[in-house]
């Protein structure tokens, strides 16, 4: 009746009375250029509400860095791989590995080593070290075991330090262990070994958001001592790591067993058998 002018929206041109203030988004993109560069829009939100009290939308944040160009829309992933189904209770498994990867600014590359449960994805440890080996496993182990317990089984890759694996690429050596397979036969402890990298695919995610994280973390902290890192990565940085992608374990129940911590002492370490000769010469 009105004819096509009274369709028109009487709201155009108006702002909306919910609009967030420019100078809120002005002051938003400006931390975003000056701390954040580079990190993605879901880790730059749980820091402007957790350490700068903003309680803007997850959605406002990620369309405002969009439309300044500072964030890039992210592709939609295609199909993958079916996940293994996590294990039901705490303890039943970890998953232990390292990762190369240049963590803090200004010094070479450095291995992280993570123990992580295959139930919840919650990191019971990770430190830095120069290269992991035996005596970062054997730490890595007890830093746990005497946290927790012992585990029903420890899954890891096929490296020197946790099989001996007599043709490349083949299967691990069972009869002959490591010094890390010595000591998880002594404990109880059943030791897994993957044969692909897509059978750790746990681990990998894991590592892929630890790159991303906690390197733009440990820079914004400041730190460049490993040290140091070590120490603000157990206090500061798995406590909210935890809380931030800890999965509910689907059963209440525990796998993890107590042992003493004399009997975790004296297994977990390099342990050196001698033989005498004939001839009174001493090998070790």
């Amino acid at each position: 009746a009105g004819g096509l002018g009274r369709l028109r929206d009487g709201r155009l041109g108006r702002p909306s009375s919910n609009a967030t203030p420019a100078d809120v988004v002005a002051a938003i993109l400006a931390l975003y250029r000056r701390d954040h560069l580079g990190w993605n829009v879901k880790h730059f939100h749980e820091h402007l509400v957790k350490r700068h009290g903003y309680t803007l939308s997850y959605s406002l944040v990620k369309n405002r860095l969009q439309d300044a160009d500072l964030v890039r829309p992210e592709r939609r992933k295609g199909g993958h791989r079916r996940k293994r189904e996590r294990k039901p209770c705490v303890g039943m498994m970890l998953h232990q590995d390292a990762s190369k990867h240049v963590w803090l600014e200004g010094r070479p590359a450095l291995d992280l080593v993570v123990t992580m449960d295959d139930a919840t994805s919650e990191i019971y440890s990770a430190f830095l070290v120069d290269e992991e080996g035996t005596m970062s496993t054997l730490r890595g182990c007890l830093q746990v075991f005497a946290k927790q317990g012992l585990p029903a089984s420890l899954y890891t890759d096929r490296g020197s330090h946790y099989f001996n694996t007599p043709e490349a690429g083949g299967k691990v050596d069972k009869v002959h262990l490591t010094q890390v397979g010595r000591a998880l036969e002594h404990l109880g402890v059943a030791h897994i070994a993957a044969y692909s990298p897509e059978a750790r695919g746990r681990s990998e995610r894991m590592f892929g958001t630890l790159q991303d994280r906690l390197v733009k973390e440990l820079a914004l902290a400041g730190i460049e001592d490993v040290a140091a890192a070590n120490r603000w990565i157990e206090e500061t940085y798995l406590p909210d790591h935890n809380a931030r992608f800890r999965h509910p374990p689907t059963l209440p129940e525990s796998g993890f067993v107590t042992v003493a911590h004399e009997r975790r002492g004296e297994t977990l370490c390099i342990e050196e058998e001698r033989v005498v000769g004939r001839d009174n010469t001493i090998a070790w």
